[in-house]
Parts: structure tokens; C-alpha cells; sequence
């Protein structure tokens, strides 16, 4: 199974008054967390949509565990949890990086899609890159 570590700062205006990095805030990180994946294996969100492949996202989830504060150090820990010819699940664990501590847990997933939002089958469309994201399950 492929896992992929991004890191990130907590930002101060990633916060509200009292110090707490906003809950909206961690969907930004799943996207980080999912775009950073990608790279890990050679290719990037940007050369997917310049092949007419896109990633939507259908259903996010996420449960807070504890508090991340401003100017944490912030481990997005991504994986895949399925990869199918139309539709693909991303998973992610949030972690403050001094403590070792899990902070948050949670998901994405994504049809496949043309531009015209249509959905494709990869596994049809692009056959080497499926085969890519399903060892990535293993």
C-alpha cells in the first residue's frame, strides 16, 4: 500500500479567536494530502485535467479527534482506500508532527470525469495510470 506524508504549518488565519485551526480547514488539507499523492507517483492534478481527466468530489467526511492550533506542524497522512474504473476513495489522517498525536480522520471520494463533467472509465481511458493507482491499494 502506498502512504504519502505532506506537511504543513498551521497559518494563523487557517484559525478562529481562540487559536483552533477552523474545522472547514481540513478539507483544504485532504486536498494537499490527495494532490501531494499524486505527485509522490509521477504525475500531478494538472496533467490529469490536461488529459481530460477529472476528479470531483462526491462525499468528504471528517471526525475531530483533538484540536489543531496555530503553527502546528501538521503531517497529512494520504492513502488510497479503492480505486475502481469510475470512481476512486482517498483516506487521511491528520497528525500533529511534535507529539506524534492523531488530530483528525478522513475520507474523500472522486468519480473520474471528462471536462464536460461526464463520467469515464480510467481503467478504459487510461489503463496505465489505473494500474498504477490500484498497486497503490495493494
Amino acid at each position: 500500500m502506498h502512504v504519502w506524508d505532506a506537511e504543513v504549518r498551521a497559518r494563523y488565519g487557517e484559525t478562529d479567536k481562540m487559536g483552533i485551526v477552523y474545522y472547514s480547514n481540513y478539507f483544504n488539507w485532504f486536498e494537499i494530502g490527495r494532490t501531494e499523492f499524486f505527485r509522490s507517483l509521477g504525475m500531478s492534478y494538472r496533467s490529469l485535467e490536461e488529459k481530460n481527466v477529472m476528479l470531483p468530489v462526491i462525499d468528504a467526511q471528517c471526525k475531530y479527534f483533538s484540536s489543531a492550533l496555530y503553527d502546528d506542524l501538521i503531517i497529512i497522512r494520504t492513502r488510497l482506500e479503492f480505486v475502481k474504473g469510475t470512481r476512486l476513495k482517498f483516506l487521511y489522517d491528520i497528525i500533529r508532527k511534535e507529539d506524534n498525536k492523531l488530530l483528525a480522520q478522513g475520507y474523500t471520494e472522486h468519480p473520474f470525469t471528462n471536462l464536460e463533467k461526464k463520467p469515464i472509465n480510467l481503467k478504459k481511458v487510461m489503463p496505465e495510470v489505473y494500474e498504477m493507482l490500484a498497486k497503490c491499494c495493494d
